[in-house]
């Protein structure tokens, strides 16, 4: 039942009009509720992207493309207001799904290259202010990207790449840096992490069970 309060006046004089209480209705919002609603939003989103190859899929296929934008849309409204540029940013995110062409494209074409795609990742460090994009192509394989971080808002994280590395067994070409930008991370808990960026692209990460490291 929802709390009400009463408004008491006190009336030391007489009055030929009485004094009347007030009372108002407050909606009651409890931990329960909430938590409640981000699990179910979670495992919408989840099961949508759950077959679509990281989103390889959904590159031609604009109605599924709508529906998990929208999944997305409804785990930002449960995180809304709530600050993920924090400590609990950091880790290393692995990838499920995304918008991001360049990363798709490289996932999916890794074939030509003799190879294929293992993990994608975000290894973010809060504290020494960087962010790692990873490519890994097993079992020696790796190319990914270095960049400095600066928090900006409550979810926004700034970024500019500094360099660039694909390394194999035994070699390693260093590449030049190529951008910046920011992304703001719109959804955040223990395992999950969902972020839209510069660009208008969109991501969802889970928490990996390894740290990586170069």
């Amino acid at each position: 039942m929802a709390p009400t309060t009463t408004l008491f006046l006190s009336n030391p004089f007489k009055s030929q009009f009485p004094i009347t209480t007030t009372r108002y209705s407050h909606p009651t919002f409890t931990y329960s509720s909430v938590t409640a609603q981000s699990h179910s939003a979670k495992h919408h989103l989840l099961t949508l992207i759950s077959d679509q190859n990281r989103g390889i899929k959904t590159q031609s296929n604009p109605q599924k493309r709508a529906s998990i934008i929208d999944a997305i849309d409804a785990v930002a409204a449960v995180g809304a207001g709530s600050v993920t540029t924090g400590d609990s940013l950091s880790g290393t995110w692995r990838l499920l799904w995304t918008t991001e062409k360049e990363q798709l494209f490289i996932v999916e074409k890794a074939y030509l290259f003799g190879t294929s795609a293992g993990d994608v990742l975000q290894v973010i460090d809060v504290e020494n202010k960087t962010l790692n994009n990873v490519i890994t192509f097993p079992p020696y394989g790796v190319f990914f990207v270095r960049s400095g971080i600066e928090i900006a808002s409550p979810q926004r994280v700034n970024f500019r790449f500094t360099s660039a590395v694909l390394r194999g067994k035994n070699w390693e070409i260093p590449l030049p840096p190529f951008g910046q930008g920011w992304f703001e991370t719109v959804y955040l808990d223990d395992d999950l992490r969902v972020a839209k960026d510069i660009r208008g692209d969109y991501l969802v990460v889970d928490r990996a069970s390894y740290r990586w490291k170069e």
